[in-house]
């Protein structure tokens, strides 16, 4: 009996001890804390742990700071996995160009709109007061072209026109 006493005794003893050799949970945070503070890409990372599971959360700049938490907490011991919960900023979306506004009057557009609509493959834009014609052209519809714009009285940007062969 007294045996079974001892034995039992000498179970719980080496139950605790060994049980208090696992790092606790508030241990291993300050650990994370410490590898999160030292490391810029990881700034926006936020760390919880429960049971040896650590929690990141947060917003990281890109996918290579998000993957970067993955393997920074992989030498803290007493961690048995990371759950990296933590979203990626999106990217910005790209600048909306200038709004071109043209300053000609909608009856010269008209007219200039009018006088281009038998020429296949030629394209107008409106911008200031400059008709930008785009397009492949002969040498006689490009002399057509320019003086429908001269009576349209409207400047014109034919830069963009090219000669057919």
């Amino acid at each position: 009996m007294k045996l079974t006493k001892v034995m039992t005794g000498v179970v719980v003893a080496a139950a605790l001890s060994f049980a208090s050799c696992k790092p606790k949970d508030a241990d291993i945070k300050e650990k994370v804390d410490a590898a999160i503070k030292a490391n810029p890409m990881m700034s926006g990372a936020v760390a919880d742990v429960k049971d040896g599971v650590v929690t990141i959360t947060g917003e990281m700049k890109d996918s290579a700071c998000k993957a970067l938490c993955n393997d920074a907490f992989k030498d803290i011991k007493g961690i048995d996995h990371v759950v990296n919960n933590a979203t990626v900023t999106p990217p910005p979306p790209p600048p909306v160009p200038a709004s071109v506004t043209s300053t000609l009057d909608d009856a010269a557009m008209q007219k200039v709109k009018d006088g281009l609509k038998d020429f296949t493959g030629v394209t107008v834009t409106f911008e200031g007061d400059k008709a930008v014609l785009a397009g492949e052209v002969t040498a006689k519809q490009r002399m057509t072209i320019m003086q429908m714009l001269a009576s349209a009285k409207v400047k014109s940007d034919v830069t963009k026109l090219v000669d057919k062969k």
